[in-house]
């Protein structure tokens, strides 16, 4: 199957885990991006030195300072993206940066809540806010008519455990305020679809499955190079029937 071409690509938090194997697996693609930007609270930091190595050796990557919670930020990155894509606007924005601190009903606290929406929904928002006016300008500039992941599209990295038609337990996903925030990224999501629509612009969320990763933890079932490889393939093949709706890396359909 031929995969849809992205032009230009910002990933959050793109130094490690499902982030970081996006931005590797975008560029080892037949028609990689001409601009992929990777986004992380630290560039300079320890934990980015596989990114930063992959930037010293592609040249279409550019690592952005980006801090979720920090408005201001956000914003610097938006505008050092719009210099660099000199007017042909951003093609897909996948929000993945996340935290996923442990909390049981007995255990978690409002400052836990507080502190897990602010970096997994309001992130999310404000982030695609600031590059709304890129995504509209591909969308714009885009040959094709349809809703699709190449015209422009929002990417919200969602998981299974937000679902309340299907709900993992308790037992097994003991992260309330993770998933919480995650039902709200939803409805984002949802509102997103319906209010972008009109730009040109999809908006889906992705549940990766459970991966291998540091939130993940090496108790789970998938690799993270399977869950990348399969969301790649979701997001090549993205139409208006999609448009807010929650997906696994497999491209069903989750419950909400």
């Amino acid at each position: 199957m031929s995969r849809a071409h992205f032009r230009s690509i910002l990933v959050t938090g793109a130094n490690r885990g499902i982030g970081l194997e996006l931005v590797k697996q975008f560029l080892a693609q037949p028609k990689p991006p001409q601009w992929l930007f990777a986004a992380c609270r630290d560039p300079h930091g320890g934990r980015a030195k596989e990114l930063q190595a992959l930037a010293s050796t592609h040249p279409n990557v550019v690592i952005l300072q980006l801090e979720s919670t920090d408005e201001a930020s956000i914003k610097t990155a938006a505008k050092e993206a719009e210099a660099l894509l000199a007017g042909s606007g951003l093609t897909l924005l996948i929000n993945n940066a996340a935290i996923m601190p442990p909390s049981t009903l007995e255990s978690v606290t409002k400052e836990d809540m507080l502190s897990v929406y602010q970096t997994n929904l309001v992130g999310p928002m404000l982030t695609t806010k600031a590059f709304l006016p890129l995504l509209k300008t591909a969308a714009k500039k885009s040959p094709e008519k349809e809703l699709s992941g190449s015209k422009a599209a929002i990417v919200n990295v969602s998981t299974i455990g937000s679902s309340i038609g299907d709900a993992p337990s308790m037992d097994m996903f003991p992260v309330v305020a993770y998933r919480c925030s995650k039902i709200a990224l939803n409805m984002l999501t949802r509102c997103q679809a319906l209010e972008y629509k009109e730009s040109g612009i999809l908006s889906v969320a992705i549940h990766p499955g459970w991966v291998k990763t540091e939130l993940g933890t090496d108790k789970a079932d998938l690799t993270v190079e399977d869950s990348t490889s399969g969301i790649i393939t979701v997001l090549s093949n993205l139409s208006e029937e999609q448009n807010g709706r929650l997906l696994n890396w497999e491209g069903r359909y989750i419950s909400w």
